[in-house]
């Protein structure tokens, strides 16, 4: 199924039993849509409000667990630990800098920064 373009989304992260899923408004249809992230496959749910939402959440969460296991199906993707980053040289440059300058390789410089970032965006 093809990935559905939202009109103007307002976009946040809610956590529904350990699980993260994307939610968004989307105006052109008036409804909150969650979508989880890390599963393998399509477990999105709707709702007019973000209480509704949560509940049609874990509803969703639980038939495609329960469906997961019924067929045999590996319910979570694989992450491997590993992915290509493409940017520019001179931002490349900037950044071995940093590295450097905290006696870091590049690879250890951009995770730390990475899990910085993401404990900021967990605690808003």
């Amino acid at each position: 199924m093809a990935r559905r373009e939202w009109s103007n989304p307002l976009i946040n992260i809610m956590t529904i039993e350990g699980h993260k899923a994307v939610i968004a408004y989307d105006d052109e249809i008036g409804l909150f849509r969650g979508e989880f992230s890390g599963l393998n496959g399509g477990a999105d749910f709707y709702a007019e409000d973000v209480e509704n939402l949560r509940k049609e959440g874990e509803i969703s969460l639980r038939e495609f667990l329960a469906v997961c296991k019924e067929k045999g199906i590996e319910p979570y993707k694989h992450y491997s630990g590993r992915f290509n980053l493409r940017l520019e040289p001179a931002l490349h440059a900037e950044i071995a800098a940093f590295a450097n300058a905290e006696n870091l390789s590049l690879n250890e410089w951009v995770i730390k920064r990475l899990k910085t970032d993401i404990q900021q965006l967990d605690n808003k």
